[in-house]
């Protein structure tokens, strides 16, 4: 899609009907990505079941089939991907396009920073606006040689054959950089560790785990020991909770809303928003569906609740770091303050989340104070409205209607989207078409279940 398309792509969206249903979200996008990358350095066959059909993951498969690799995409959600081995990649003829995604960026950094030719990566706008600093030092100190524009894409990395392992700490809780790492060191000379103050996502050390690395990992920690090679496996990707996460949010401030989310990636390093949700009195059954590709599943069940603010614990940070722009809309129909702190990074997404979210939520009339690292948001009280006989439109503390700009931030339009389920009238949401790099599909979804949601 167009960049002159991206920038008049809206919604209309206003109250639909209480929530009710069972419904699968889409494939999990961080581990889709991570799929595909090793299975192309894998020998043998990689099968990819509940591939993410997003613009981020197509972006990283395209950058691989760049570099030498086969890559089938047989049906809808599914790939398969002739792995060439660790030294099999070849040469591009040109930059490789990451599109919007930040994920594939900084892993491949990884991936290419050991590899015998130089490599250019490139970005969206957007993209090209997100730091990169964080991955190009721990890879310089093993030895790589990457140039970049102050910190920002593009990233130039230059042919490197030997990499030096690392003991590195993370002084940012980030699963991207330390999988950065990770992947570089499988072209390392000795092992290299990293450690984390707070414990991120582990996808990346289960999944290379069962590509057959020699691998050990805890929270907080992970050593690889390079040499072996990887094996190619089948990948069954789980619904992605991130994307799960907005209709958790939406379930619970609709009133008389009940939906069944089902067969949900539940990552403990990845559901932070339903401990965070639980803390405001959310009504949330969590019940265990099995494993999938190392990665545990559950059923998840949400009804309204009366929702009220709350302190968020910086603890909670790291393993929600996704989820905080429908957070936000929680807590601006919640009772109460609820306050968010410590969350910093989220200045550095695909938009400054802080500011952006802030500034569409007092567009429909919500009352929030920004600070550096989070916000005080003070809850309209609208969830107290448990009639579900009342039409959410006359519901006291109800959002206003309006027009609020998602910034090209994929998460931003679609919580402003719940929002807006909660509103006196129409909000028009623009520059929504970057949903299609996280959650192709969204408003067909949102729609079958009770959003009142269409393209404007």
């Amino acid at each position: 899609m167009s960049a002159a398309s991206r920038a008049v792509l809206s919604w209309i969206a206003a109250p639909g009907r209480p929530l009710d249903g069972r419904l699968r979200v889409p494939g999990d996008k961080s581990i889709s990505h991570r799929a595909l990358m090793l299975g192309a350095l894998a020998e043998g066959t990689t099968r990819i079941t509940g591939f993410l059909e997003g613009e981020d993951t197509r972006a990283t498969a395209a950058v691989l089939q760049r570099l030498g690799v086969c890559i089938e995409a047989p049906a809808e959600g599914e790939r398969i991907v002739h792995g060439v081995g660790l030294h099999g990649l070849r040469a591009a003829d040109g930059p490789l396009d990451c599109g919007n995604a930040g994920t594939g960026m900084r892993l491949l950094a990884g991936l290419l920073a050991g590899q015998g030719f130089d490599s250019v990566l490139v970005g969206d706008a957007s993209l090209s606006k997100r730091p990169m600093r964080r991955v190009i030092e721990p890879l310089s100190a093993m030895g790589a040689r990457i140039d970049s524009e102050g910190g920002l894409p593009p990233l130039r990395i230059h042919a490197k054959n030997v990499l030096q392992g690392i003991d590195y700490k993370c002084e940012v809780a980030s699963a991207q950089v330390k999988s950065a790492i990770l992947l570089a060191g499988l072209y390392a000379q000795g092992p290299s560790t990293v450690r984390e103050a707070h414990p991120t996502r582990d996808y990346t050390e289960r999944m290379l785990a069962a590509f057959g690395a020699d691998i050990e990992f805890a929270p907080g920690l992970a050593t690889l020991r390079p040499g072996r090679r990887l094996a190619a496996t089948s990948v069954d990707v789980p619904a992605d909770f991130s994307s799960a996460a907005f209709f958790l949010v939406a379930a619970s401030v609709i009133p008389g809303s009940h939906l069944r989310l089902e067969r949900v990636g539940v990552n403990p390093r990845r559901t932070g928003l339903l401990e965070a949700l639980r803390l405001m009195g959310a009504d949330i059954a969590v019940r265990p569906a099995g494993e999938q590709g190392g990665e545990p599943l559950a059923d998840i069940e949400v009804r309204a609740a009366r929702l009220r603010g709350a302190v968020i614990p910086e603890a909670l940070v790291p393993d929600m770091i996704d989820e905080f722009p429908a957070l936000f809309t929680a807590a601006a129909l919640a009772e109460g303050v609820t306050t968010v702190s410590g969350a910093a990074e989220l200045r550095v997404k695909e938009s400054d989340r802080i500011a952006v979210m802030t500034a569409g939520l007092r567009a429909l009339g919500a009352s929030i104070d920004e600070t550096a690292d989070g916000a005080l948001i003070h809850g309209s009280g609208f969830t107290a409205n448990t009639d579900p006989s009342m039409a959410l439109a006359d519901r006291a503390g109800a959002l206003r209607g309006g027009r609020a700009d998602s910034q090209g931030d994929h998460r931003i339009a679609m919580s402003l989207a719940i929002a807006a389920q909660c509103a006196a009238g129409e909000v028009r949401i623009d520059d929504v078409a970057n949903v299609a790099t996280s959650f192709p599909g969204f408003e067909a979804l949102a729609r079958g279940v009770g959003f009142g949601l269409r393209l404007a």
